[in-house]
């Protein structure tokens, strides 16, 4: 504990869904509290390695499941920190959705349209850039020469990239040390420090209870800065407001075992999880073939062999992104540069006469690992996730010091998943097998299981109470001065990355959390001005990490 132990607001999570919050809060003159899990590190801190105790360790959290694995953020900046910021709108189609229910999943209130304004504010705020065709990649442009050449379209990727900085490095995914990447360590989080709210790193909260004036009592450990499992104390906040932004694989954990403090939590609490469709095929390039069907060459006479060269994601491919094509046959297609590592072990050998993943010919495909093309798929899933029994602590027993854990989430996919992502395998065949141009092989579920970085709507928003856990203001429902506003409240699955949509959401969730604490006596306005522009990364300040 530092020098409080009650505020006005109490957040848990400072990714999009708790950053944006507490600035709007803390500038409208709310006193802010943001409690995150993990570490805070800034540019210096993001170094160039794998290795144990570097940032790529320190600020993910891999949760495994049953059926389903989870790669998310676990710093102050949340998944911003992570992300290869990619920042396209939903498309329009994709809140009109009905997935298996047969009925609207969002909220009738909430539409492109209605959205439209509040993805506006955001792109102002982080900024988020336009790119072109002089910002593509070598494994973006191979990417959309071979959409091209079957008669695909394909574009560049917007982006909140100070294209001016970034220097190309493909170390993105690990914190951007050069501060390019435009994380919320460089406009949300330093405005609301500087407005007066406290961030406290290393900060895991377990529950929720009720206070006797009619608050909420926060109850959380806090943990060793270098080995996640190890508990260095415990505390509370008491506080008017509660914000639950921990993301899609913690917020449902932390209200189911607030249930037994808090009374019965709606329904659709840890139900309906989306890992947004997501699925990974990777392409193993004929270089003789790009040179003579694509006509693409190198200065140095390669036709590719850069797959490690440049950014993440900054070429798709959104034809299939139609309204008018029935759904679960909806999907994007992006070119993606996935670390060494986990990728490694997962991309699959295409036509292999023995297991697929390991031996003979999986090391002569890894030999050629620089002529790989990774496509992300994201489709329409069918909302099939679910969580068990929450952990003792945490939202999953910890399995290493730091990174990995296993969860409570269970995930099988319906024959509308399998279906959608077998069309959307069969899309990224027929564009990158044309005339021999490589060989692909989707990466395997049957290892470990599906996995997402892009976990949604465990705690979703809606209109009917038995199948989403929040109305339409993000509150929470039965539990008045509760709000849930990250990726878990996002109904399903929206075919594009969806951090600007999270982040829309969160903004348009602001005014009626300012109302909510205006009439539980807190003395807060809405501001709508948009966060300052650092071009340095907010370093923990003095007494914000205590």
């Amino acid at each position: 504990m530092s020098d409080t132990d009650s505020t006005d607001v109490l957040i848990i999570g400072s990714g999009f869904g708790g950053s944006i919050p507490a600035y709007r809060l803390a500038a409208g003159g709310a006193r802010v509290v943001v409690l995150e899990r993990g570490p805070w590190l800034s540019g210096k801190d993001f170094d160039h390695d794998f290795k144990f105790g570097s940032a790529s360790t320190r600020v993910f959290e891999f949760t495994m499941g049953d059926g389903m694995n989870v790669l998310g953020g676990n710093c102050v900046g949340g998944g911003s920190v992570v992300y290869f910021a990619a920042m396209p709108r939903a498309p329009r189609f994709t809140f009109e959705r009905h997935g298996s229910l047969g009925r609207r999943l969002w909220p009738g209130s909430v539409d492109r349209s209605a959205l439209d304004p509040w993805y506006d504010t955001v792109a102002e705020s982080l900024p988020i850039s336009r790119n072109d065709w002089s910002d593509v990649t070598y494994s973006g442009g191979l990417w959309a020469a071979a959409c091209a050449h079957a008669g695909r379209t394909a574009n560049p990727v917007p982006a909140a990239i100070d294209k001016s900085s970034c220097t190309n490095c493909n170390w993105m995914m690990s914190g951007c040390r050069f501060d390019a990447k435009r994380s919320l360590l460089l406009n949300y989080i330093p405005s609301a420090v500087a407005a007066g709210a406290q961030i406290r790193p290393l900060h895991e909260v377990q529950y929720i209870s009720r206070t006797a004036d009619d608050g909420y009592r926060v109850h959380f450990n806090t943990l060793d800065e270098v080995d996640y499992r190890e508990v260095t104390g415990s505390g509370t906040i008491d506080a008017r407001i509660v914000i639950v932004a921990a993301g899609a694989a913690a917020t449902p954990v932390i209200l189911q075992r607030s249930e037994q403090a808090l009374g019965e939590m709606p329904a659709a609490v840890g139900r309906y999880f989306s890992g947004n469709g997501e699925r990974l095929n990777t392409a193993i390039v004929n270089e003789d073939k790009v040179r003579e069907v694509l006509g693409l060459s190198r200065p140095d006479g390669v036709a590719y062999e850069g797959y490690q060269i440049g950014k993440g994601p900054v070429c798709a491919s959104w034809d299939k992104l139609d309204g008018d094509l029935p759904e679960f046959s909806r999907h994007s297609l992006e070119q993606l540069y996935f670390p060494p590592g986990f990728g490694s072990i997962l991309a699959q050998v295409p036509d292999a006469t023995g297991p697929s993943w390991f031996g003979v010919e999986k090391k002569e495909i890894l030999r050629r690992w620089k002529s790989w093309l990774t496509i992300f798929i994201m489709s329409e899933d069918d909302n099939e996730g679910v969580f068990g029994p929450p952990p003792p602590t945490g939202n999953g027993d910890r399995i290493a010091q730091q990174m990995l854990s296993r969860g409570a989430l269970s995930y099988e996919p319906t024959a509308n998943t399998l279906a959608g992502w077998e069309r959307a395998d069969a899309d990224v065949r027929d564009i990158l097998e044309r005339d021999g141009l490589s060989r692909v092989m989707p990466w395997t579920n049957e290892v470990i299981g599906a996995y997402t970085v892009h976990p949604l709507a465990s705690c979703r928003i809606g209109d009917d109470p038995q199948t989403s856990a929040l109305d339409d203001r993000h509150e929470l429902r039965g539990h008045p001065g509760i709000f849930v506003t990250d990726g878990s409240a996002v109904p399903a699955g929206l075919t594009v990355n969806p951090a600007f949509t999270i982040a829309a959401l969160a903004e348009r969730a602001v005014p009626g959390i300012v109302q909510a604490a205006i009439d539980r006596g807190v003395g807060v306005r809405y501001v709508s001005r948009p966060p300052e522009h650092a071009t340095v990364s907010a370093s923990s300040p003095v007494g914000a990490g205590a």
